[in-house]
């Protein structure tokens, strides 16, 4: 069943009205019929099977066959802080973060980043990879689309974690296998967790540092070096299954 999203003032029961670029997605690329089912999100912890019922210029309107509510969603809301890596990497970590749970992504410049990201190229990013978080969040069957932020400075990224209830920092000179899963569970439901991932060239030290002070914990994720596309994954598969289980 495909899925879409809407806003809650779209929700008009018994009816849905599906507006923008969804309308052309559903008529013209999948040709969803009236009559067809489809899933729908409301990004307010609702979700609805409904069927097609017709189209009009730049709306399409779909009839409530059944309304829930959403368990798609971890009681968790996880935030990656990516340190920018080259090329498309980020375009992966995006897509793969989303369906992991993450609720936002936000890029942070650090001391080893190769990427600098000026004003207007930093938008354009923004605005593509904000596209890939919610196409991944529609494939995962999300009920809610991630939001991928405007690139922060380190200390920025810092100052906007620390109102986060635990942030971790997984460091590839970090030891204590144990230590690590005892942090890991002891999140509790509910709680917001914060995880900093360095770019291809990791953290400097005086970066893990300064996040150790801003109250961040230092974890490890085993004996071997991950790139930076994958320890995010990582780290986020092992907060999925941990979380998942306080559901």
């Amino acid at each position: 069943m495909h899925h879409f999203f809407v806003t809650p003032s779209q929700v008009e029961e018994p009816y849905i009205y599906v507006e923008g670029q969804d309308v052309n997605h559903m008529k013209n690329v999948l040709r969803m019929k009236p009559g067809e089912q489809a899933g729908i999100s409301d990004g307010n912890n609702l979700k609805y099977v409904c069927e097609v019922v017709s189209y009009e210029e730049g709306r399409a309107t779909l009839r409530i066959l059944e309304k829930m509510e959403a368990d798609t969603e971890l009681s968790n809301e996880l935030y990656l802080f990516q340190g920018l890596p080259k090329g498309d990497k980020m375009e992966l970590i995006v897509q793969k973060a989303v369906e992991l749970g993450a609720v936002k992504i936000i890029p942070v410049a650090t001391k080893r980043s190769v990427v600098k990201l000026d004003e207007k190229k930093a938008a354009r990013k923004v605005e593509r990879w904000n596209s890939i978080a919610e196409s991944a969040a529609k494939q995962a069957g999300r009920s809610r689309i991630p939001e991928v932020e405007m690139p922060l400075s380190y200390s920025e990224a810092l100052k906007k974690a620390a109102e986060l209830d635990v942030v971790l920092i997984p460091y590839e000179l970090a030891k204590g296998m144990e230590e690590t899963k005892r942090i890991i569970r002891s999140i509790q439901r509910g709680q917001s967790v914060g995880i900093f991932i360095g770019p291809e060239g990791g953290f400097e030290q005086e970066e893990v540092e300064a996040a150790i002070r801003s109250g961040a914990k230092e974890i490890t994720l085993g004996r071997r070096i991950l790139r930076t596309e994958t320890a995010g994954l990582a780290i986020l598969s092992v907060l999925m299954f941990e979380l998942e289980e306080q559901q």
